[in-house]
């Protein structure tokens, strides 16, 4: 994946098969746990945290937004909206907000009122949805082709996106409403070169540290994590460093542990991951060396990493092995430690998410048109299958709100 145009990343999950939608009322009716594929490497201990668990949710139904493509053959129609409940973890379905062309990646603004969706388009685009009504406050060009990432600025006041097709970023204003206005920057990775089998740069996140100093651009084509510092009168951008991984790594997603000094790395091509030490005064990410993903040989393409809210452990989408991988966070964030990996019940889970309280995990399963469920153990980090997956046509993207 990432060899070639923006259409082979986007399809790359129908690489070794065509997809297949499978049609389930809901997240109910729960089997017997699939069994567990155990790949521990040492004795299981208690993980470091940053601090204490966020509060139970509330029981009853929440909000969740499932994107998803809406160009391919058996497709979506624009965005999903569902409920879970937080106890059972159930899934149901309400109604779909269309005229929202393949919205692939979604993303929530801090006031909670505004959601975000990427146009995966050729020429792309991001749009904002008001939550209140689902009324669409309007689409704006992010001047690059096959936007595939989108992030909020803490402060509220700017839409980060990662244009994949041609390795750009843009940054956006927001004005109080919620609605996008026009494109205040746009940067294009031109250094260092495209890494090995990389035809050019494709940028795959765009985000911002959690000191909100800094904001980091993570490229697939060079091989690079970009870091920047972003002009919050202007929305203009200016480079301060650049990470560079081990060759041909491919790296898609980074998440930081809520301390903030550390963030983990899904290197997509070589199929590792890798702890980076981050330094809130100069901006630099420092990577570390490649670590497994518990999937043993073979393509599995890591997608991306989830940390549970007190920081004590990590998990990791892969999309090939079609597992989820539980890692310990030690030394307050510096090591991951493997602990296992379990099925996620789906073909291809592109996306993952956590509930706010940590006490969910959403999986996004995009050849079987499915979104598995899974209740997060408070003091194991483990995953238990919570039912039935929800059934929604190519699901990319679900984010509990």
């Amino acid at each position: 994946m990432g060899r070639g145009d923006w259409s082979r990343r986007r399809f790359v999950g129908a690489l070794a098969g065509t997809a297949t939608v499978t049609v389930l009322s809901s997240c109910d009716d729960a089997g017997p746990e699939p069994a567990r594929t155990p790949r521990a490497v040492a004795p299981e201990a208690g993980p470091s945290t940053a601090g204490p668990s966020p509060s139970p949710a509330p029981p009853g139904p929440r909000p969740l937004a499932v994107g998803a493509y809406t160009s391919v053959e058996d497709g979506g129609t624009g965005i999903a909206f569902a409920t879970y409940d937080t106890e059972t973890g159930k899934v149901t379905r309400g109604s779909t907000l269309t005229g929202v062309g393949d919205p692939s990646y979604l993303a929530l603004h801090p006031d909670g009122r505004t959601l975000y969706a990427v146009n995966e388009r050729e020429k792309g685009a991001v749009t904002a949805v008001r939550l209140s009504d689902r009324v669409v406050l309007g689409s704006r060009s992010t001047g690059g082709g096959a936007p595939c990432h989108l992030s909020v600025h803490p402060g509220g006041r700017w839409l980060l996106s990662a244009n994949y097709g041609d390795g750009s970023v843009a940054v956006h204003p927001l004005d109080p409403s919620g609605a996008i206005g026009e494109r205040a920057d746009l940067v294009t990775h031109a250094t260092p070169k495209p890494g090995p089998g990389q035809e050019g740069p494709h940028a795959h996140q765009f985000v911002t540290s959690p000191d909100g100093g800094h904001l980091l651009a993570v490229d697939l084509g060079t091989d690079t994590v970009y870091t920047y510092r972003l002009d919050e009168r202007t929305g203009k951008l200016s480079e301060v460093a650049q990470a560079h991984t081990r060759p041909g790594a491919g790296p898609r997603h980074l998440t930081f542990h809520p301390g903030g000094r550390y963030a983990y790395l899904a290197n997509e091509v070589d199929n590792t991951v890798a702890v980076c030490a981050y330094d809130a005064g100069t901006g630099r990410l420092t990577i570390g060396g490649a670590q497994s993903t518990g999937t043993g040989s073979g393509t599995s393409y890591p997608a991306q990493f989830v940390v549970a809210p007190d920081g004590g452990y990590a998990y990791l989408a892969n999309r090939g092995h079609n597992s989820l991988t539980r890692y310990a966070v030690e030394a307050d964030g510096a090591r991951l430690r493997l602990l296992d990996t379990v099925p996620v019940a789906g073909d291809f889970p592109r996306h993952i998410a956590l509930a706010p309280d940590g006490t969910l995990l959403f999986a996004a399963n995009q050849r079987s048109g499915t979104v598995s469920v899974f209740h997060v153990d408070p003091d194991s980090g483990r995953l238990r299958l919570a039912g039935r997956p929800f059934a929604s046509p190519v699901a990319v993207c679900a984010l509990p709100l």
